[in-house]
């Protein structure tokens, strides 16, 4: 059986590129705690609460969200989504109170957002045959990526205008009519569907036998599941802790400007999640993967002196592109495995499960960071830590048994 229209697929990985476009609000939290700490008088750690939560509570809700999205579709999922982001934006907005913000932010927006990611990349995998898992994995997140470009100067902008919490109010209108308007063109193909191979390339992924469809009982209970857990709880939270910082790391050398840095990293996260998915269908993920870790530990003991001293922006803008990249390649190759080891039946609650990594890493490491930072004044500790953590991560590629293209 193929396809019932040649573009019902790209209809649903661009509806999901739009979704994830306006659920990227997270990495544009370093721009809300330079406002929150000046409106609100909040100190140390409790700047980043919201944050750390809202990735821990994102990726577990990840695993209920993925369940029903793989019985009950993505559309009513990922409409529930929607409708919790708004829910959680639209009450901070009427508060400075920091329980409210760490119940509105770190656990409706967190959970919201689950919701609505956890329902884009099945939908549209299920629509492209497994040589091209990478590349639509990778186009399909890059939204979620991609999103500080526009909210980064946008949230400077009301910022500036209307203050906090009228900004989080007009962010919170403006997500729910995106995200629920596109999530009613997810849709999952019909049953029996089976994507048409592409009819050239015979070292893409499509030479690989067809992935067994494994439950997530069964994925548990396998030694690569954890052994992937921990190598996404390094890549994902290494990224997360520069993410989650790089407004006030870039104000030293960028003052008022440091919005700027915030955009480009988002450049080059969702370049790094395309780039990276479509190397991964042709050289495979685990080679992919290794390079990454490896790339990405250089940059982290780069950034070192670059945000220790004096540097110019540009220096300190490539880095932080680069560090954009390499993160985001996490976020489109590890879906991409979990498609081809575990097959498409169960992706959403099993991709879910695994993607609690991302939530404890981004959670673990961005506490580390503020605890090291308000402890040195620096953040050198935070990237030798990362740095290490990743050097580990590139040799543990190695125990990944069978490559997954």
């Amino acid at each position: 059986m193929t396809s019932p229209s040649p573009s019902s697929g790209w209809r649903v990985a661009l509806a999901g590129l739009g979704i994830n476009l306006a659920l990227g609000v997270l990495y544009t939290w370093s721009l809300f705690k330079g406002a929150i700490e000046k409106d609100f008088g909040w100190k140390g750690d409790q700047l980043n609460d919201p944050y750390a939560l809202c990735c821990l509570v994102f990726a577990f809700a990840m695993i209920l969200a993925g369940r029903l999205q793989d019985k009950i579709g993505p559309r009513i999922t990922s409409t529930i989504g929607g409708i919790l982001v708004a829910a959680g934006m639209l009450l901070i907005s009427t508060t400075n109170n920091y329980t409210l913000w760490v119940v509105g932010f770190g656990v409706l927006v967190g959970t919201g957002i689950g919701f609505g990611y956890a329902c884009t990349t099945p939908a549209a995998l299920k629509w492209f045959p497994k040589a091209k898992t990478g590349l639509i994995a990778g186009l399909v997140v890059a939204g979620f990526g991609l999103a500080p470009v526009y909210l980064a100067p946008l949230s400077e902008t009301l910022l500036k205008e209307f203050g906090l919490l009228k900004a989080m109010l007009i962010l919170g209108v403006f997500f729910a009519v995106i995200v629920i308007s596109l999530s009613q063109f997810l849709k999952n193909p019909p049953e029996g569907y089976v994507a048409e191979a592409p009819r050239s390339g015979s070292i893409m992924a499509a030479s690989l036998p067809a992935a067994i469809d494994l439950t997530p009982a069964q994925i548990l209970s396998k030694g690569s599941f954890w052994l992937l857990w921990l190598l996404y709880f390094i890549g994902a939270g290494a990224g997360l802790m520069v993410i989650g910082s790089i407004s006030s790391m870039a104000k030293k050398s960028m003052g008022t400007s440091a919005f700027i840095a915030v955009a480009v990293l988002a450049i080059g996260n969702a370049l790094g999640r395309v780039v990276a998915g479509s190397l991964s269908d042709r050289i495979g993920r685990r080679m992919t993967l290794l390079i990454v870790f490896l790339v990405q530990a250089v940059l982290m003991f780069v950034a070192i002196p670059v945000t220790g001293g004096a540097t110019t922006p540009v220096v300190l803008v490539l880095i932080a592109a680069l560090i954009g990249a390499n993160y985001g390649a996490n976020l489109s190759l590890f879906p991409s495995i979990t498609k081809d080891l575990w097959g498409i039946k169960n992706f959403g609650v099993n991709y879910g499960i695994l993607f609690t990594a991302w939530g404890v890493g981004g959670f673990v490491l961005s506490r580390v960071t503020q605890m090291l930072k308000a402890s040195s004044g620096s953040y050198n500790s935070s990237f030798t830590v990362a740095g290490i953590l990743l050097i580990l991560g590139a040799l543990l590629t190695f125990g990944i048994k069978r490559e997954a293209k």
